[in-house]
């Protein structure tokens, strides 16, 4: 199993990026995906999930209304678009995806700053 994330970079606080998580090596469709993000000295924590056919999603209090998760079962890839970035959302962002087991990707970094 392979979960790839891309799409991270500097961007200066008000942008936009979109973060993606390619899956290899899995039924794609069967598993709920997530995003999470650790911050330096902070613990990992759950930015977004989307259930295994899209049906539901979920958010941190911290992202909604800015951030937007969702899938493609045909590409085996989750997205994460995100607007309105803070340096708050200054992390390594990484994807997860579960069914029964949980598996990670390495992480990519967003960092928001002038």
């Amino acid at each position: 199993v392979q979960l790839v994330e891309s799409g991270g970079g500097l961007v200066q606080p008000g942008g936009s990026l979109r973060l993606s998580c390619a899956a290899s090596g899995l039924s794609f469709s069967r598993y709920d995906m997530s995003w999470y993000r650790q911050a330096p000295g902070k613990e990992r924590e759950l930015v977004a999930g989307i259930s295994s056919f899209g049906g539901s999603t979920n958010y941190a209090d911290s992202v909604k209304g800015r951030f937007t998760i969702s899938r493609d079962n045909a590409k085996n890839t989750v997205y994460l678009q995100m607007n309105s970035l803070t340096p708050e959302d200054t992390a390594v962002y990484y994807c997860k995806a579960t069914y029964g087991r949980a598996y990670w990707g390495q992480g990519t970094q967003v960092t928001v700053s002038s």
